[in-house]
């Protein structure tokens, strides 16, 4: 038996295979829910290694205390079945993840994608790991040392292109990354990974207008009720409809769409608590959104799981007020045995504790503290969590800070910077204007 891509399969039947392909099919366009199809898969043929592995990766990949859990679980069985070459190499990227090993997990599926270059399963978990450990090189070169091995009449072929696009975006190959994100989206207009690359890179260059009317335009591909990364392209677009100061509409998508039904999974609140924090620095009065948001943080936020998460309920937590929950948290991030940390432990070490304490900080309204933390992590918070857009919000509130503490001269650095990036920007122009004591229309 083999895969779609043709790597062999062993101990399952046709149709638990069949399961399967459909499972990575949606894995592979964030769409449809592979969860259950992959446990049809599981259910008929038990011994079904690949199919164990493949779960064990959805769950573990969520970044979500619970779901790791049982990714945990699922890792215990899989060390007890026999496995091949190429399901023991998924079990040792497995096994270091699941410790919070993420690099060292990263490296191993580097390897293994060299050894088993159309191991779609391998380069998409790998991927992700690098996206959640920000290392926008590998996001490129994981993709780029295996796509000559790969062709347009192999199945896949057209996700592999979004990722690359997406990594060729965060190394700021802006033009190449367009392109490939527009083949990938033409190949699978439903591949709403590649759609958000081309998203980021009008995002970078600040082509407001133009992402604007691509989002709409293919607002059909990527925002159905069964896809996975709809909220997150919601969160892209509504970027655009406040950097044109378009803050209503901006509350709309939040409403109707960043916050529909309550969601409870951790990357969407990671969107929603990033959006309302941007518009609080604008001075956009969001209401009781925070508590709702607040509410659902408290099953991700250990300090441990996934730190960058922890960030951003810290945001949500200081929204609503809830110092006791934003202590709390503090204090489980801080709560590190020395000589004794996971890579996740030192991420939460370096980088997470400057950002937490920075915005505590800054929405206390001790400006200069907020300022002392902030500006050194802006530096090193590339390494690790999400994409140059989400990290955007750290450099807002530093300069907010700099404004806020009548400090003219390092907000005006602040904003040339910016603004050597994005000229045209409202909210760059707005910095700069303030930060000369002059007010600017639309901008708080």
């Amino acid at each position: 038996m083999k895969d779609l891509q043709g790597n062999r399969i062993f101990q399952a039947s046709a149709e638990a295979v069949d399961y399967y392909n459909q499972a990575v099919s949606a894995f592979n366009i964030y769409t449809g829910d592979p969860f259950s199809l992959v446990g049809k898969a599981v259910e008929i043929s038990p011994d079904f290694a690949m199919a164990h592995i493949f779960k064990a990766y959805l769950l573990g990949l969520a970044t979500e205390p619970v779901l790791n859990g049982y990714a945990k679980d699922t890792l215990r069985h899989l060390k007890t079945m026999h496995l091949s070459d190429r399901e023991a190499s998924h079990l040792g990227a497995l096994d270091l993840m699941l410790k919070g090993e993420w690099t060292a997990a990263a490296l191993v599926l580097d390897i293994h994608n060299c050894n088993y270059p159309l191991d779609i399963v391998a380069l998409q978990a790998g991927h992700l790991m690098d996206f959640y450990r920000a290392n926008a090189r590998n996001l490129r070169d994981r993709l780029a040392r295996i796509l000559p091995y790969w062709s347009d009449n192999i199945p896949g072929y057209s996700i592999l292109l979004g990722m690359y696009a997406f990594g060729l975006e965060e190394t700021g190959d802006y033009n190449a990354a367009e392109e490939a994100g527009h083949k990938a989206t033409e190949l699978q207009p439903l591949d709403c990974w590649a759609h958000h690359a081309v998203a980021h890179v009008m995002e970078m260059q600040g082509r407001v207008t133009e992402g604007v009317k691509w989002m709409a335009m293919r607002e059909a591909y990527w925002s159905g009720n069964d896809n996975f990364f709809k909220v997150h392209n919601w969160w892209h677009r509504a970027l655009y409809h406040q950097e044109l100061g378009q803050e209503n509409v901006v509350l709309s998508i939040y409403d109707n769409h960043i916050r529909q039904g309550n969601s409870t999974v951790a990357l969407e609140l990671v969107d929603a608590s990033a959006m309302l924090w941007r518009l609080s620095l604008e001075g956009v009065e969001v209401g009781d959104r925070w508590d709702e948001l607040a509410d659902c943080w408290q099953a991700h936020a250990d300090g441990h799981s996934y730190t960058f998460n922890d960030w951003h309920a810290i945001m949500a937590y200081l929204g609503a007020g809830r110092d006791i929950d934003v202590e709390k948290n503090l204090k489980d991030c801080k709560n590190i045995k020395p000589g004794l940390e996971s890579e996740m432990q030192q991420w939460t070490r370096q980088t997470t504790l400057p950002l937490i304490e920075g915005f505590i900080a800054f929405w206390r309204k001790d400006y200069q503290t907020a300022i002392e933390q902030l500006y050194g992590a802006r530096f090193i918070a590339n390494s690790f969590g999400g994409s140059h857009a989400q990290r955007d919000i750290i450099d807002l509130t530093l300069l907010e800070a700099t404004i806020r503490a009548g400090q003219p001269e390092l907000a005006q650095a602040l904003a040339n910077e910016r603004l050597a990036l994005k000229p045209n920007s409202r909210l760059n122009r707005g910095f700069l204007a303030r930060s000369k004591g002059r007010a600017v229309s639309g901008v708080h």
